[in-house]
Order: structure tokens, then sequence, then C-alpha cells
């Protein structure tokens, strides 16, 4: 028998009431299969987009113990974004080779982390998107992740939720090389433009291997994937 409305609307409010009684693992309970079976039809998206994301976000709160809100977080990462290309004006500016290549290292390491989440938000907000706060998330050492309002999220297109996806994980592989296209206009040494060169292709690497099987490019191929049944 194919699965009516009614049945989704059944299965989320048992979902959602099994959420506020504490549980936060939305894998076990059969959330995200229910929230690809509803992605491919706009009017069950219209219909239930925003209970999925009450949910969502109730039990992302139960693991994301410290969050932050949107725009303290955009204004943390953009001192950020400034103290790196500080760092590039020291190693533009010092005559010491010590000096200016360990700045140029720093400043590559520093735009790495800090262009990533806010680039997510500029690409989310064009595409309609809106954000629910910062958190610290991911293997030690923690790092600032920007979480979506999924409700805001599933009535964006998915080709363009691929794109947000995309955008930050390039923001954060092109980081490395921009800070290495100003080390001819600097005194550091060829250690610290391989140092930074090796920031650049580790990550890609990285990316190649593993982040297609998780994070940003597994989302990307999913909404991708998304938008070629949409057609």
């Amino acid at each position: 028998m194919a699965e009516t409305p009614e049945d989704i609307a059944a299965e989320l409010d048992q979902i959602e009431s099994t959420v506020m009684e504490g549980a936060a693992d939305l894998r076990s309970l059969g959330f995200w299969k229910l929230v690809g079976r509803v992605k491919k039809d706009p009017e069950l998206v219209d219909r239930y987009a925003d209970q999925i994301g009450r949910i969502d976000f109730a039990a992302f709160k139960s693991f994301a113990k410290v969050r932050f809100p949107v725009a303290l977080g955009n204004a943390v990462l953009m001192i950020g974004v400034l103290v790196g290309a500080a760092f590039v004006a020291v190693a533009m500016g010092t005559s010491d080779p010590t000096i200016a290549g360990i700045a140029l290292v720093l400043a590559a390491g520093i735009w790495s982390v800090a262009v990533h989440s806010p680039t997510h938000w500029v690409v989310g907000r064009v595409v309609g998107m809106r954000f629910r706060c910062y958190f610290l998330g991911g293997p030690f050492p923690p790092r600032p992740g920007l979480k979506t309002d999924y409700a805001s999220y599933l009535r964006t297109p998915a080709r363009h939720r691929a794109w947000m996806h995309a955008s930050g994980a390039l923001a954060t592989k092109a980081a490395p090389f921009v800070a290495l296209a100003f080390w001819p206009a600097t005194d550091a040494p060829a250690w610290a433009a391989a140092l930074v060169l090796l920031m650049g292709v580790g990550q890609i690497l990285t990316d190649v291997l593993l982040s297609t099987k998780s994070s940003d490019w597994k989302k990307v191929k999913r909404e991708l994937a998304a938008a070629r049944r949409s057609i």
C-alpha cells in the first residue's frame, strides 16, 4: 500500500513525541529516512518542513550544549579573517625570514578555519536559507559549526542546498593557496611555502578520501542526487 500524507504525519508525530521525551538519535528513530521520502515531494515538504525543523533542532540541542548567536559567530570568524590578513601583512613587512615564514603559515591556517562557516552562511542566505546558531563540534580540537534552520533548508531547491554545502568546503581549500600567493612578496623561506602548499594539498586529499563519505561533500552528492530525481 502506498504511503499517505497521513502516514507520514503519524510517523513524524511519534518521532517528535519521542524526541521531546529526551531521545536524540534521529537515525535510529527512522527520522532521516522519513525526511528523505518527504524531500521527493514538494507538497510534502511544504506541509511538513516546519515540524521536521522542530524535531531536528530539538535533537540537535541535546548534544550541542555550547551554542552562540549567528551574528556573534560570524563576527568572531570575520575577526579571524582579519587576523589572518594581519599575519600576511607581517610576513610582507618583516625582513626576518623566520618571522615571515611563521606569519604566512599562521595566516593560511587561520583562514582555513575562519572562512568556512561564514561562506556557508553567505551562500545559504543568498539562496533563501536561515540559520539557527553556531556551535562547537567535530573531533578534537572542536571547530565552529553553523546550524541550519532545517525547515528553510528543506524549502530551498536541492541544487541550491548542494551549493551551500560545497561553498564552505571550497573556501577552506582555497584559503592556503590565497596565502601562498603572497609568498613571493615576502622574505619567507621555502619551507614556509612548502608547509602552506602541503596544508592546501592535504586538505584536498582529505576531501577526496574522506569527505565524500561524510561531511560537506557527502551532503553535496546527496543533494545533487535529490536534484536529479526532481527533474
